[in-house]
């Protein structure tokens, strides 16, 4: 049977200090779906993917699928997980009706955390701190 997807590309908050630290535990992993990991809201992802809602992308993790699939949220988490050769069969348990609930709370838990981080006078968008030009992006190296 093939697999539904080739690659997948995991569009993140590069001001996320969060989001920037699962950016690098997900490239340590190993991984049976190649993932490009691309700052939310960039020129890099702009490019790529015209026709999404980037402000939206910069509120919740989106993954897109090299045949076109959008993950979004819960699903986008879900599906990071089943690309990775020691997190797929977690994957698959999070994907069904008991494991579904446990997926949502941590996906709401890590939203508020990001939020909170944030503050409230912090706007959607990336930040002007220079982290793309020319749609080359660079975000903060691992922690330590």
């Amino acid at each position: 049977m093939p697999t539904p997807v080739g690659r997948l590309t995991v569009l993140y908050d590069a001001d996320c200090p969060l989001c920037v630290h699962l950016r690098h535990w997900l490239l340590r992993q190993r991984q049976l779906v190649p993932l490009d990991l691309v700052p939310a809201g960039s020129q890099e992802a702009r490019r790529r993917f015209p026709e999404l809602d980037h402000t939206a992308t910069l509120r919740e993790i989106t993954v897109v699928g090299d045949r076109g699939q959008v993950y979004r949220e819960t699903s986008a988490w879900i599906v990071c997980l089943w690309a990775l050769a020691d997190h797929r069969a977690k994957a698959h348990w999070l994907a069904t009706p008991a494991g579904l609930p446990f997926a949502r709370m941590t996906v709401l838990g890590a939203a508020k955390w990001r939020e909170a981080l944030k503050g409230p006078d912090h706007e959607a968008g990336p930040s002007e701190a220079g982290h793309c030009e020319d749609g080359r992006c660079e975000v903060p190296g691992p922690p330590g």
